[in-house]
């Protein structure tokens, strides 16, 4: 029910697009905007090819339309190549056959998936020149070495969030108006700040690396979800 009650918040967000042609991703764009591809399915009634852009430095739509001065959406659908609608993240588009996900959080993509009316969810294809694509490239010629990155950022955000959460209590139960209230809570864990900085460098390539195999879990990722929440 929540579920359901979600995607049909994240469906009205969609606006309508101007019809421009999508324009290819070139290297330089690599750290500011990704694409991803739905490939035509006669089986699910889907004769076109859709395309997701993502624009990570885009203003935010304002009552659904480009900011003043902006050029792009920070998330447009493209059907063949044809602009059809824009939206800020986290959004869902319809498309025969069911509808694409898409969210996003302050690393990368955390949702990037196509919802058939009937059958489980797959993540869409990333272009071979994004970070995703390269990353997914990568996957595909060392996957052994692929699924021991894939381990180790779990591990590393896991242990993010032993170590900070505790330190965070104490942070917060140090503050006058919630002392009263909960009383004080002391960390068992007191770091120096060269490591504090160490975990929170490394709490980022591993959040990274999990954005870009569109991974995200209520737990490991327990910093982006929230972001993505809507």
């Amino acid at each position: 029910m929540f579920a359901t009650s979600r995607r049909r918040r994240r469906l009205r967000r969609a606006r309508p697009g101007d019809g421009s042609a999508l324009r290819d991703l070139r290297w330089w764009h690599l750290l500011t905007r990704t694409q991803f591809f739905l490939e035509p399915s006669e089986e699910q009634g889907r004769p076109e090819r859709y395309a997701v852009d993502v624009r990570y430095l885009a203003s935010e739509l304002e009552g659904g339309k480009l900011a003043e001065g902006s050029r792009h959406a920070p998330v447009s659908l493209y059907r063949d190549g044809v602009q059809q609608h824009i939206a800020n993240p986290p959004v869902a588009f319809a498309v025969p056959g069911g509808m694409i996900e898409v969210a996003t959080s302050a690393y990368g993509l955390t949702r990037m998936h196509h919802v058939p009316e009937d059958g489980p969810a797959r993540a869409l294809r990333p272009h071979p020149g994004s970070l995703e694509g390269l990353r997914a490239r990568f996957g595909r010629r060392f996957p052994r070495a692929s699924a021991m990155i894939g381990a180790l950022a779990i591990v590393v955000l896991l242990a993010g969030l032993v170590l900070m959460v505790p330190q965070a209590a104490e942070l917060v139960t140090g503050m006058e108006v919630v002392a009263e209230r909960v009383g004080t809570f002391t960390s068992p864990i007191s770091l120096p700040v060269w490591a504090n900085t160490t975990v929170f460098i490394a709490g980022i390539l591993a959040a990274t690396e999990r954005a870009l195999t569109l991974r995200n879990h209520w737990l490991i990722d327990a910093d982006t979800t929230w972001m993505a929440f809507d």
